[in-house]
């Protein structure tokens, strides 16, 4: 089971890394922006938490949906704003509100693993 995280702000990327590690998953590594987030994913993902505003701008969604259609990757959003995480679409498993707990992490983990 693969997650990437795309979070731009670094701190909070390398938390959710090693929560994700301590739970078993294998990072495939944390991307800021559109353009690592779509090299990454050419990894293939099993699931990947999404910031909503990146590096880049309000590029989250995007980003999920691409790789969504190119990979079939799972993907959960993870963002301090919820409301904005727009329509859902096929493997959009859910939205999580930062700041996220370990039960949060432990679904996550968990929908990696089915």
């Amino acid at each position: 089971m693969k997650i990437l995280i795309v979070e731009d702000e670094i701190f909070v990327a390398m938390h959710l890394e090693e929560a994700f590690e301590d739970l078993g998953c294998d990072v495939i590594g944390i991307a800021p922006d559109t353009e690592t987030a779509l090299e990454l994913g050419k990894q293939e993902p099993t699931i990947a938490v999404v910031d909503l505003n990146l590096r880049d701008g309000f590029t989250g969604p995007k980003i999920a949906r691409e790789l969504a259609n190119r990979y079939g990757t799972k993907v959960y959003y993870l963002t301090g704003n919820p409301r904005e995480a727009g329509e859902p679409f096929e493997g959009l498993l859910g939205v999580k509100s930062k700041p996220w707990g370990e039960s949060d992490l432990k679904e996550i983990a968990a929908a990696a693993r089915d």
